[in-house]
Protein backbone atom coordinates (compact mmCIF):
# COMPACT_ATOMS: atom_id res chain seq x y z
CA UNK A 1 0.00 0.00 0.00
CA UNK A 2 1.49 3.22 -1.06
CA UNK A 3 1.81 6.34 1.77
CA UNK A 4 0.25 9.83 0.80
CA UNK A 5 1.68 12.31 2.94
CA UNK A 6 -0.76 15.15 4.49
CA UNK A 7 -0.09 19.19 5.35
CA UNK A 8 -2.43 20.33 7.16
CA UNK A 9 -2.57 24.07 7.33
CA UNK A 10 -4.14 25.04 10.37
CA UNK A 11 -4.29 23.10 13.86
CA UNK A 12 -7.44 24.52 16.10
CA UNK A 13 -11.59 23.03 15.97
CA UNK A 14 -11.11 21.97 12.25
CA UNK A 15 -7.55 20.67 12.82
CA UNK A 16 -8.67 18.46 15.69
CA UNK A 17 -11.64 16.72 13.52
CA UNK A 18 -9.09 16.16 10.66
CA UNK A 19 -6.34 15.03 12.05
CA UNK A 20 -8.41 12.20 13.48
CA UNK A 21 -10.25 11.74 10.26
CA UNK A 22 -6.75 10.76 8.45
CA UNK A 23 -5.60 8.47 11.93
CA UNK A 24 -8.61 6.38 11.74
CA UNK A 25 -9.66 6.03 7.85
CA UNK A 26 -7.77 3.23 7.16
CA UNK A 27 -8.59 1.97 10.61
CA UNK A 28 -12.33 1.59 9.85
CA UNK A 29 -12.76 1.33 5.91
CA UNK A 30 -10.77 -0.01 2.96
CA UNK A 31 -8.95 2.58 1.62
CA UNK A 32 -6.10 2.72 -1.11
CA UNK A 33 -3.61 3.95 0.12
CA UNK A 34 -1.74 5.14 3.56
CA UNK A 35 -1.89 8.58 5.12
CA UNK A 36 0.96 10.23 6.54
CA UNK A 37 0.46 13.15 9.22
CA UNK A 38 3.38 14.55 7.86
CA UNK A 39 3.70 17.98 8.68
CA UNK A 40 1.24 20.48 10.20
CA UNK A 41 1.31 24.52 9.98
CA UNK A 42 0.36 27.25 12.65
CA UNK A 43 1.60 30.53 13.07
CA UNK A 44 2.30 30.28 16.84
CA UNK A 45 5.39 27.64 17.31
CA UNK A 46 4.23 26.59 20.88
CA UNK A 47 1.21 25.70 20.57
CA UNK A 48 1.03 24.16 17.09
CA UNK A 49 4.17 21.96 18.45
CA UNK A 50 2.22 20.81 21.05
CA UNK A 51 -0.81 19.74 18.79
CA UNK A 52 1.91 17.94 16.89
CA UNK A 53 3.15 16.21 20.15
CA UNK A 54 -0.34 15.50 21.24
CA UNK A 55 -1.76 14.51 17.96
CA UNK A 56 0.85 12.43 16.30
CA UNK A 57 2.25 14.89 12.83
CA UNK A 58 5.73 14.09 12.29
CA UNK A 59 6.71 17.53 11.42
CA UNK A 60 5.75 21.32 12.28
CA UNK A 61 6.03 24.21 10.14
CA UNK A 62 4.96 27.97 10.50
CA UNK A 63 5.13 28.96 6.54
CA UNK A 64 2.05 27.53 4.49
CA UNK A 65 3.85 27.88 1.54
CA UNK A 66 6.94 25.86 2.88
CA UNK A 67 4.23 23.26 3.29
CA UNK A 68 2.55 23.57 0.14
CA UNK A 69 6.11 23.57 -2.00
CA UNK A 70 7.39 20.83 -0.02
CA UNK A 71 8.09 17.48 -2.34
CA UNK A 72 7.02 14.91 -0.02
CA UNK A 73 3.70 16.26 0.20
CA UNK A 74 0.83 15.09 -1.72
CA UNK A 75 -2.14 16.39 -0.15
CA UNK A 76 -2.95 19.78 1.17
CA UNK A 77 -5.37 20.21 3.80
CA UNK A 78 -6.97 23.36 4.65
CA UNK A 79 -8.50 24.16 7.83
CA UNK A 80 -8.03 27.85 8.42
CA UNK A 81 -10.25 31.06 8.38
CA UNK A 82 -12.07 31.58 4.78
CA UNK A 83 -10.01 34.82 4.14
CA UNK A 84 -6.59 32.46 3.86
CA UNK A 85 -8.49 29.25 1.50
CA UNK A 86 -7.65 31.15 -1.70
CA UNK A 87 -4.41 31.91 -1.59
CA UNK A 88 -3.15 28.75 -0.24
CA UNK A 89 -5.26 26.43 -2.22
CA UNK A 90 -4.49 28.00 -5.36
CA UNK A 91 -1.05 27.66 -4.24
CA UNK A 92 -1.02 24.11 -3.84
CA UNK A 93 -3.06 23.31 -6.95
CA UNK A 94 -0.32 25.14 -9.26
CA UNK A 95 2.42 22.85 -7.32
CA UNK A 96 0.27 19.72 -8.44
CA UNK A 97 -0.76 18.95 -4.89
CA UNK A 98 -4.33 17.41 -4.13
CA UNK A 99 -6.92 19.78 -2.02
CA UNK A 100 -8.78 18.89 0.91
CA UNK A 101 -10.46 22.62 1.47
CA UNK A 102 -12.97 23.69 4.67
CA UNK A 103 -16.19 25.40 3.11
CA UNK A 104 -16.86 27.62 2.42
CA UNK A 105 -14.37 27.33 -0.06
CA UNK A 106 -13.63 31.40 -0.44
CA UNK A 107 -14.73 34.74 0.51
CA UNK A 108 -16.05 35.68 -2.83
CA UNK A 109 -17.58 34.41 -5.89
CA UNK A 110 -14.06 35.20 -8.23
CA UNK A 111 -11.94 33.78 -5.97
CA UNK A 112 -14.15 30.75 -6.37
CA UNK A 113 -14.32 31.15 -10.33
CA UNK A 114 -10.37 31.36 -10.22
CA UNK A 115 -9.99 28.26 -8.17
CA UNK A 116 -12.65 26.01 -10.18
CA UNK A 117 -10.96 27.13 -13.66
CA UNK A 118 -7.82 26.02 -11.84
CA UNK A 119 -8.63 22.83 -10.83
CA UNK A 120 -10.80 21.88 -14.09
CA UNK A 121 -7.27 22.55 -15.85
CA UNK A 122 -5.85 19.75 -13.93
CA UNK A 123 -7.70 16.82 -13.94
CA UNK A 124 -5.18 14.98 -12.37
CA UNK A 125 -5.69 16.67 -8.84
CA UNK A 126 -8.49 15.85 -6.66
CA UNK A 127 -10.07 18.40 -5.16
CA UNK A 128 -12.69 18.70 -1.91
CA UNK A 129 -14.79 21.00 -0.15
CA UNK A 130 -15.30 19.58 2.83
CA UNK A 131 -19.06 20.11 3.37
CA UNK A 132 -19.12 16.57 5.53
CA UNK A 133 -23.20 17.18 6.09
CA UNK A 134 -23.49 15.00 2.85
CA UNK A 135 -21.23 12.07 4.57
CA UNK A 136 -23.84 11.48 7.20
CA UNK A 137 -25.30 7.86 7.32
CA UNK A 138 -29.18 9.85 7.48
CA UNK A 139 -28.70 11.93 4.69
CA UNK A 140 -27.06 9.04 2.57
CA UNK A 141 -30.01 7.02 3.11
CA UNK A 142 -32.20 9.80 2.22
CA UNK A 143 -30.73 10.38 -0.88
CA UNK A 144 -31.06 6.70 -1.77
CA UNK A 145 -34.58 6.73 -0.73
CA UNK A 146 -35.06 9.99 -3.28
CA UNK A 147 -33.50 8.42 -5.78
CA UNK A 148 -35.28 5.22 -5.60
CA UNK A 149 -38.32 7.69 -6.22
CA UNK A 150 -39.81 6.95 -2.70
CA UNK A 151 -40.74 10.97 -2.17
CA UNK A 152 -41.82 10.88 -5.97
CA UNK A 153 -41.45 14.64 -7.03
CA UNK A 154 -39.91 17.01 -4.48
CA UNK A 155 -42.10 20.10 -4.27
CA UNK A 156 -40.18 21.71 -1.08
CA UNK A 157 -37.36 22.17 0.85
CA UNK A 158 -37.44 23.51 3.77
CA UNK A 159 -33.92 24.36 5.35
CA UNK A 160 -32.55 25.64 9.19
CA UNK A 161 -29.28 26.28 10.77
CA UNK A 162 -29.19 27.71 13.89
CA UNK A 163 -27.01 28.65 16.64
CA UNK A 164 -27.00 30.81 19.74
CA UNK A 165 -23.13 30.72 20.19
CA UNK A 166 -23.10 34.90 19.65
CA UNK A 167 -26.37 36.26 21.61
CA UNK A 168 -24.44 37.76 24.04
CA UNK A 169 -23.17 41.56 23.06
CA UNK A 170 -20.21 41.21 25.07
CA UNK A 171 -19.22 38.35 22.94
CA UNK A 172 -15.88 39.97 21.44
CA UNK A 173 -15.46 41.03 17.39
CA UNK A 174 -13.68 37.48 16.13
CA UNK A 175 -12.86 37.16 12.80
CA UNK A 176 -16.46 35.80 11.91
CA UNK A 177 -18.02 38.98 12.42
CA UNK A 178 -15.88 40.80 10.28
CA UNK A 179 -16.70 40.66 6.31
CA UNK A 180 -12.73 41.10 5.09
CA UNK A 181 -12.28 37.83 6.81
CA UNK A 182 -15.08 35.81 7.08
CA UNK A 183 -17.08 37.66 3.62
CA UNK A 184 -20.53 36.83 5.29
CA UNK A 185 -21.88 35.76 8.56
CA UNK A 186 -24.25 32.54 9.41
CA UNK A 187 -25.12 32.91 5.53
CA UNK A 188 -21.58 31.76 4.65
CA UNK A 189 -20.90 29.95 7.54
CA UNK A 190 -24.32 27.93 7.75
CA UNK A 191 -26.49 27.96 4.55
CA UNK A 192 -23.02 26.77 2.74
CA UNK A 193 -24.13 23.52 4.24
CA UNK A 194 -27.41 23.45 3.72
CA UNK A 195 -27.36 25.00 0.24
CA UNK A 196 -24.99 22.33 -0.33
CA UNK A 197 -27.43 19.81 1.16
CA UNK A 198 -30.21 20.91 -0.91
CA UNK A 199 -28.31 20.98 -4.05
CA UNK A 200 -27.59 17.68 -3.20
CA UNK A 201 -31.01 15.97 -2.62
CA UNK A 202 -33.09 18.38 -4.54
CA UNK A 203 -31.28 19.90 -7.63
CA UNK A 204 -29.55 22.99 -8.80
CA UNK A 205 -31.31 26.43 -7.45
CA UNK A 206 -32.15 28.89 -10.35
CA UNK A 207 -33.33 32.16 -8.06
CA UNK A 208 -33.44 33.51 -4.62
CA UNK A 209 -35.07 36.15 -2.65
CA UNK A 210 -33.37 37.13 0.75
CA UNK A 211 -33.78 39.35 3.66
CA UNK A 212 -30.55 39.30 6.69
CA UNK A 213 -30.57 41.34 9.65
CA UNK A 214 -27.90 42.54 12.10
CA UNK A 215 -29.12 42.62 15.79
CA UNK A 216 -25.81 44.17 17.21
CA UNK A 217 -23.74 46.17 15.46
CA UNK A 218 -20.52 46.79 17.45
CA UNK A 219 -18.84 44.69 19.40
CA UNK A 220 -15.17 44.62 21.77
CA UNK A 221 -12.45 44.31 20.33
CA UNK A 222 -11.18 40.47 20.90
CA UNK A 223 -7.99 39.21 22.73
CA UNK A 224 -6.97 37.23 19.11
CA UNK A 225 -4.32 34.46 20.93
CA UNK A 226 -7.25 33.32 23.56
CA UNK A 227 -10.51 33.37 21.17
CA UNK A 228 -11.63 30.03 19.53
CA UNK A 229 -13.86 29.37 17.22
CA UNK A 230 -17.35 28.74 19.29
CA UNK A 231 -15.56 31.41 22.50
CA UNK A 232 -14.12 34.83 22.46
CA UNK A 233 -12.18 36.44 24.94
CA UNK A 234 -12.53 40.37 25.53
CA UNK A 235 -9.34 42.73 24.82
CA UNK A 236 -8.44 44.44 28.04
CA UNK A 237 -8.49 47.74 26.67
CA UNK A 238 -12.02 48.09 26.29
CA UNK A 239 -12.41 49.44 22.59
CA UNK A 240 -14.69 48.27 19.95
CA UNK A 241 -14.96 47.54 16.83
CA UNK A 242 -17.70 47.58 13.66
CA UNK A 243 -19.89 43.86 12.69
CA UNK A 244 -19.37 44.23 9.29
CA UNK A 245 -20.92 40.96 8.54
CA UNK A 246 -25.22 39.95 9.22
CA UNK A 247 -26.31 37.80 12.09
CA UNK A 248 -29.28 36.45 10.46
CA UNK A 249 -30.47 35.51 6.67
CA UNK A 250 -33.69 34.00 5.82
CA UNK A 251 -33.82 33.16 2.07
CA UNK A 252 -36.18 31.87 -0.20
CA UNK A 253 -35.29 29.87 -3.66
CA UNK A 254 -36.42 28.18 -6.80
CA UNK A 255 -34.80 25.29 -7.65
CA UNK A 256 -34.59 24.12 -11.25
CA UNK A 257 -36.85 21.35 -10.74
CA UNK A 258 -39.93 23.41 -10.09
CA UNK A 259 -39.74 22.89 -6.34
CA UNK A 260 -39.22 25.78 -3.52
CA UNK A 261 -37.43 25.90 -0.82
CA UNK A 262 -36.67 28.22 2.23
CA UNK A 263 -33.60 28.29 3.97
CA UNK A 264 -33.14 30.09 7.59
CA UNK A 265 -29.79 30.80 9.53
CA UNK A 266 -29.09 32.52 12.58
CA UNK A 267 -27.04 32.72 15.27
CA UNK A 268 -29.06 34.71 17.96
CA UNK A 269 -31.53 31.35 18.10
CA UNK A 270 -31.27 30.84 21.76
CA UNK A 271 -31.08 26.77 22.90
CA UNK A 272 -29.56 26.22 19.45
CA UNK A 273 -26.16 24.67 19.42
CA UNK A 274 -25.97 23.13 16.10
CA UNK A 275 -29.25 22.86 14.90
CA UNK A 276 -28.53 21.59 11.07
CA UNK A 277 -32.00 20.34 9.89
CA UNK A 278 -34.12 19.74 6.92
CA UNK A 279 -37.60 18.63 5.32
CA UNK A 280 -38.21 17.81 1.83
CA UNK A 281 -41.78 17.08 1.02
CA UNK A 282 -43.04 15.53 -2.07
CA UNK A 283 -45.81 13.19 -4.02
CA UNK A 284 -45.07 10.12 -2.23
CA UNK A 285 -43.53 11.25 0.88
CA UNK A 286 -41.45 13.27 2.95
CA UNK A 287 -38.19 12.99 4.78
CA UNK A 288 -36.97 15.01 7.86
CA UNK A 289 -33.80 15.38 9.54
CA UNK A 290 -32.29 17.38 12.56
CA UNK A 291 -28.51 17.02 12.89
CA UNK A 292 -29.18 17.19 16.82
CA UNK A 293 -30.60 13.53 16.56
CA UNK A 294 -28.29 12.59 13.84
CA UNK A 295 -28.77 8.56 13.64
CA UNK A 296 -32.25 9.14 12.71
CA UNK A 297 -33.95 10.03 9.80
CA UNK A 298 -37.79 10.65 10.08
CA UNK A 299 -40.16 9.33 6.52
CA UNK A 300 -43.62 9.87 5.74
CA UNK A 301 -45.02 7.41 3.33
CA UNK A 302 -48.20 8.16 0.73
CA UNK A 303 -48.14 4.49 0.24
CA UNK A 304 -49.01 3.23 3.23
CA UNK A 305 -52.96 2.68 3.90
CA UNK A 306 -54.53 6.24 5.49
CA UNK A 307 -54.87 4.64 8.61
CA UNK A 308 -51.25 3.92 9.09
CA UNK A 309 -49.96 6.79 7.48
CA UNK A 310 -47.19 8.70 9.94
CA UNK A 311 -44.20 9.99 10.04
CA UNK A 312 -41.88 6.65 11.54
CA UNK A 313 -38.53 6.95 13.01
CA UNK A 314 -35.50 5.06 10.47
CA UNK A 315 -32.34 4.46 13.24
CA UNK A 316 -29.97 4.92 10.71
CA UNK A 317 -27.72 2.18 12.29
CA UNK A 318 -27.19 -1.15 10.34
CA UNK A 319 -24.60 -2.02 8.34
CA UNK A 320 -27.07 -2.22 5.20
CA UNK A 321 -26.73 2.01 5.69
CA UNK A 322 -24.21 4.42 4.17
CA UNK A 323 -20.96 4.08 5.92
CA UNK A 324 -22.18 2.21 8.73
CA UNK A 325 -20.31 -1.19 7.53
CA UNK A 326 -17.21 0.07 9.62
CA UNK A 327 -18.34 1.22 12.40
CA UNK A 328 -20.66 -0.82 15.50
CA UNK A 329 -23.55 -2.78 15.84
CA UNK A 330 -26.47 -2.19 14.54
CA UNK A 331 -28.47 0.18 17.72
CA UNK A 332 -24.91 1.81 17.86
CA UNK A 333 -24.76 5.89 16.82
CA UNK A 334 -21.92 7.61 15.25
CA UNK A 335 -21.04 10.93 16.77
CA UNK A 336 -20.17 14.48 14.65
CA UNK A 337 -16.16 13.30 14.27
CA UNK A 338 -16.93 10.29 12.25
CA UNK A 339 -18.30 12.59 9.16
CA UNK A 340 -14.86 13.96 8.82
CA UNK A 341 -13.35 9.80 8.83
CA UNK A 342 -16.14 9.14 5.58
CA UNK A 343 -15.21 12.19 3.62
CA UNK A 344 -11.30 11.24 4.99
CA UNK A 345 -11.42 7.92 3.37
CA UNK A 346 -13.29 8.88 0.18
CA UNK A 347 -10.70 10.83 -0.51
CA UNK A 348 -8.22 9.43 -0.06
CA UNK A 349 -9.72 6.13 -2.26
CA UNK A 350 -10.65 9.35 -5.41
CA UNK A 351 -6.86 10.35 -5.14
CA UNK A 352 -5.76 6.82 -5.66
CA UNK A 353 -8.20 5.45 -8.60
CA UNK A 354 -7.62 8.84 -9.85
CA UNK A 355 -11.48 9.69 -9.51
CA UNK A 356 -13.46 12.62 -8.62
CA UNK A 357 -14.92 13.64 -5.30
CA UNK A 358 -17.81 15.99 -4.49
CA UNK A 359 -18.64 18.57 -3.59
CA UNK A 360 -15.63 19.71 -5.49
CA UNK A 361 -14.07 23.01 -6.19
CA UNK A 362 -16.68 23.90 -8.74
CA UNK A 363 -19.84 23.04 -6.37
CA UNK A 364 -17.49 25.23 -3.89
CA UNK A 365 -18.09 28.02 -7.06
CA UNK A 366 -21.92 27.42 -7.01
CA UNK A 367 -22.43 27.30 -3.65
CA UNK A 368 -20.67 30.75 -3.49
CA UNK A 369 -22.82 32.38 -6.14
CA UNK A 370 -25.69 31.51 -4.22
CA UNK A 371 -25.05 32.77 -1.28
CA UNK A 372 -23.65 36.04 -2.91
CA UNK A 373 -26.55 36.56 -4.62
CA UNK A 374 -28.88 36.23 -1.31
CA UNK A 375 -27.10 38.66 0.36
CA UNK A 376 -27.59 41.24 -3.25
CA UNK A 377 -31.36 40.06 -2.88
CA UNK A 378 -31.49 41.33 0.98
CA UNK A 379 -29.41 44.46 -0.03
CA UNK A 380 -31.30 45.67 -3.56
CA UNK A 381 -34.93 43.98 -2.07
CA UNK A 382 -35.51 41.89 -5.06
CA UNK A 383 -35.13 38.01 -6.84
CA UNK A 384 -32.05 37.52 -7.59
CA UNK A 385 -31.86 34.93 -10.59
CA UNK A 386 -28.34 32.79 -11.17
Amino acid sequence: MKNLNIGMIGYKFMGKAHTQAWARAGQVFSIDARPILHTVCGKTRGAVEAFASRWGWNHTSLDWREVVDHPEIDVIDICVPQYLHFDIALAALQAGKHVFCEKPLTLTVDQAHILSEEAQSRPELVHYVNHNYRRLPAVGLAKQMIDQGKVGRIYHWRGAYLQDWIIDPQFPLTWHLRKETSGMGPQGDLNSHSVDLARFLVGDITAVTCMAANFITQRPLPDEAASGTFSGTRDESGAVGEVSVEDAAFMLARFDNGALGSFETSRFAAGRKNYNSFEIYGSRGSLMFNFERMNELEFYSMDDPPEERGFKTILVTESEHPYMSGWWPPGHGIGYEHTFVHAAADFINAVVRGESIKPDFHDGLQIQRILEAGLESASRGREIKL
